[in-house]
């Protein structure tokens, strides 16, 4: 539906600082390259702490990171083959989560019945995704698209972000185009304007009108002379859980989120940036410009956003009654979308919980 783009007082819901996710969704959990063959790390999604390895043959695999023995971090042991190995007794489990050998056993002997669950699990985009819920809905829930990805007019940014605070706060910071007063020293955007606003169950799409200038309007294209003032529109696609922004074809981001816990959330973003270089050079130098760009420009926006972030989270634990007030209701309607993807889980768990319990009792009256 399309709401009403005007900037009016509203309240904020503090619960949205409090609510879960939606788990039936693909979340970011690391960068493919970082895991070579034969490696283990440990990752949490929303408060499940899961394993995921790379066997030798170079497939990855996920599962819970508590040996079903003993409870010990799985990821504290080491690949042998295609099979994760307890570092504790040394129990072995193939891919799907099941124990297929135990060291000590005397031959022949049947193995116990232990089964770490295991997650469904994904590359691409040079990141690794984890299908946290229901793994049934895996196969037909699409990754995010990103058609910029490797293509040769594009020079892509890897962009790391790690925040002490709520997911529902850095989506907010995400969202919020009118925030730009707090990059003015790096020559950020200014006099913000929300054009329109749409929302559904899974979504929320802004276009802003924002200007820009200094030399960073000249280096992004935006303008040929530095010093003009430059007006363009910026589209901010949510689709629950993750982002995509565009600047008018100059430049795309694709911000995947990974919440971690109540107070802690991770990114993995893919900035584009169309670079006025040869095709040949800039192939030459993709990896070089890269870092250079990120290091010595975007990251000091993203600390800048960090700081506000983690400040915002500290004063609502201070105190979680305190009330607050919101005028872009681009936010209010982000708002709505994070509360209603968990409540509708919520609801489907109760359901399915429901359900469950009466084919139970069903069988117990027929036995």
């Amino acid at each position: 539906m399309e709401l009403a783009p005007t900037l009016k007082s509203q309240t904020i819901q503090n619960r949205v600082r409090e609510v879960g996710i939606n788990p039936n969704y693909w979340y970011p959990v690391a960068w493919a390259d970082k895991l070579k063959p034969g490696k283990v790390i440990p990752v949490v999604v929303w408060q499940q702490a899961i394993a995921i390895y790379r066997n030798f043959d170079g497939q990855l695999h996920a599962l819970e990171d508590a040996c079903p023995h003993k409870g010990v971090a799985l990821h504290q042991g080491e690949v042998q083959g295609a099979n994760l190995v307890c570092p504790y007794h040394g129990w072995q489990f193939n891919g799907n989560g099941k124990c297929v050998n135990i060291p000590y056993l005397p031959e022949g002997q049947k193995l116990p019945c232990a089964q770490a669950p295991s997650y469904p699990v994904r590359e691409k985009y040079n990141i690794i995704w984890v299908f946290p819920g229901d793994g049934n809905l895996a196969p037909t829930t699409p990754l995010p698209d990103i058609p910029e990805y490797d293509h040769p007019d594009w020079l892509t940014i890897p962009i790391p972000a790690h925040f002490q605070a709520h997911f529902s706060i850095c989506n907010e910071n995400t969202m919020d185009v009118f925030h730009g007063f707090l990059h003015k020293d790096l020559q950020g955007w200014f006099d913000p304007v929300l054009l329109n606003l749409r929302q559904d169950e899974h979504s929320v799409q802004a276009k802003y009108q924002v200007s820009y200038q200094g030399w960073m309007t000249k280096f992004l294209g935006l303008s040929e002379q530095g010093n003009q003032v430059t007006t363009r529109t910026i589209s901010i696609n949510y689709d629950y859980p993750h982002y995509r922004s565009s600047l008018e074809g100059v430049s795309s981001i694709y911000l995947m989120r990974l919440p971690v816990g109540i107070t802690e959330t991770k990114s993995f973003s893919l900035l584009f940036l169309k670079v006025g270089l040869p095709k040949w050079m800039l192939k030459r130098i993709k990896p070089q410009l890269s870092q250079m760009i990120w290091r010595f420009l975007f990251k000091q926006f993203l600390d800048q956003d960090v700081e506000m972030v983690e400040s915002e989270q500290r004063t609502y634990l201070a105190n979680p009654g305190r009330r607050y007030v919101e005028i872009n209701p681009a936010i209010i309607a982000l708002q709505r979308v994070i509360v209603g993807q968990y409540e509708k889980f919520m609801q489907q768990s109760r359901e399915l919980s429901n359900s469950n319990h009466q084919e139970e009792q069903e069988s117990s009256a027929v036995t």
